[in-house]
């Protein structure tokens, strides 16, 4: 049976309610604009993930305090600058379906919109003095703009090695459900050493999540984003790389040859999923995916049976079963 997110969500919906309406305080301001802008993102906000990780791992490792509201909205008002910083730089007009903040209120403003988001999340944990939570969220936003960079370097020749894919994707994403199930630690009062094992836990889960998220692009499941996208971005996945890698010379050339000329050819990149598939990509994929899965729940085990730590599996679970 199918996991369904509001079970999972179960023994924290109480504070995951809460945390709505102290999320929506924090983003307040005195000016009109960017209030209404606020209030734009807020309503079109996703599953909320980042947050029930940040709850969840408090929960397992120690007792949900005021501190945890704190560090979840850190995580939320960083990463929602991130992602509006993001569309202003892809030049994209949607975000999860709806329009983004520059595609309504131009880029100029849109920019704006993200400083004042990473200032609000400095401010909070300046004026309550979790300088730990925002270390641990501060080093996650670095590593994202570098995974984003190093991609960007490594995008023009399409030389990703295994290696640098891991690189990037344990920066880009895996550092911030890292940084989120960290944060979840240190605002229950948990001990060093129980925060370093649940930042390794959060380290795992981001690495499975990503390769989850690279295998939709080969029409495992179904997913919002079009079939066969990250070839036409030209993006190198862990499914593409290890198909390159037991190519003959030929075979690799013809391949590298399509994504750069021709990746905005539907058949083409056709050619490149086939291609990905015969040479055995999506099961080796599958593979790493799950052995980081495994990973993560034996981390787990270190720690006492509770609601909260049975709902941190399933959520798990949830990021490698899930079908968008």
């Amino acid at each position: 049976m199918a996991l369904q997110l509001k079970e999972i969500q179960a023994p924290v919906a109480s504070e995951m309610a809460d945390f709505e309406k102290k999320f929506r305080s924090f983003m307040k301001s005195k000016v009109y604009l960017v209030d209404q802008i606020m209030s734009f993102i807020v309503k079109r906000k996703g599953k909320q993930m980042r947050p029930l990780f940040v709850f969840l791992t408090a929960g397992t490792t120690g007792e949900i305090t005021e501190r945890t509201y704190r560090g979840a909205s850190l995580i939320e008002l960083l990463h929602t600058a991130s992602l509006v910083h993001d569309d202003v730089v892809d030049d994209s007009n949607y975000r999860r379906g709806f329009f983004s903040v520059n595609a309504l209120w131009k880029n100029k403003i849109a920019v704006l919109v993200g400083d004042y988001l990473l200032s609000r999340g400095l401010l909070l944990s300046v004026d309550n003095e979790d300088f730990d939570l925002l270390k641990i969220i501060s080093q996650a936003v670095r590593e994202m703009s570098e995974g984003e960079l190093l991609q960007m370097a490594k995008a023009r020749n399409l030389d990703i090695t295994e290696e640098v894919y891991y690189d990037v994707i344990r920066q880009k994403t895996a550092s911030l459900i890292a940084s989120c199930c960290a944060a979840g630690a240190a605002s229950s009062g948990a001990p060093e050493e129980s925060i370093a094992q649940m930042k390794e836990f959060g380290l795992n889960v981001g690495m499975a999540f990503q390769i989850k998220d690279d295998l939709f692009d080969y029409g495992e499941d179904q997913i919002g984003k079009p079939l066969g996208i990250d070839i036409k971005e030209k993006k190198m996945t862990l499914p593409l790389i290890h198909a390159l890698s037991n190519a003959s010379s030929s075979d690799k050339r013809r391949i590298l040859r399509t994504i750069k000329r021709n990746s905005d050819d539907a058949e083409k990149v056709k050619e490149v999923i086939a291609f990905v598939k015969g040479a055995g990509g999506i099961e080796y994929a599958k593979k790493v995916m799950n052995d980081y899965f495994e990973r993560a729940l034996s981390i787990l085990d270190n720690f006492p049976d509770s609601a909260y730590k049975k709902s941190l599996g399933e959520l798990v679970r949830f990021t490698i079963e899930r079908t968008k």
